[in-house]
């Protein structure tokens, strides 16, 4: 059972209230960059070349996430996120470069895939006392 004390219930508002919005952003953004990286240096670019995309812990994307999410660097973040966070961002290149960003619900489909990829809360957020970041 959850038990919701002031520091769980502030920081899942906090989390779920701009998480995936902030996210998505991200993803979007970065994902956009990496086509314009991908015309300028090669001119005509493979497609498939999502598969080169990595998110690491000394990415600038996972940089600009762990800092809006985890400021003060209190929480370990998992290596799942930065799997779903690769997936995230080559499903978003994908749809960019071959131009379903076009539909106005080009995004949905990309939703409900990482969706799928959802983790359970984790155990530190459920413990009495937890730290506020």
């Amino acid at each position: 059972m959850v038990k919701f004390n002031r520091c769980v219930t502030s920081q899942m508002i906090k989390w779920f209230s701009n998480f995936r919005e902030f996210f998505y952003i991200q993803m979007e953004r970065f994902a956009r960059q990496a086509v314009r990286d991908a015309l300028t240096r090669e001119g005509t670019p493979r497609l498939g070349r999502e598969g080169q995309l990595r998110v690491g812990r000394d990415s600038e994307l996972y940089r600009i996430l762990n800092m809006h999410y985890n400021k003060s660097n209190i929480y370990q973040v998992p290596e799942r996120f930065i799997e779903v966070s690769e997936v995230a961002l080559r499903e978003f290149y994908s749809a960019i470069w071959t131009g379903r960003d076009s539909d106005p619900c080009w995004k949905k489909g990309i939703y409900k895939i990482i969706c799928k990829l959802d983790s359970p809360l984790p155990e530190a957020f459920r413990m009495p006392g937890c730290p506020v970041g």
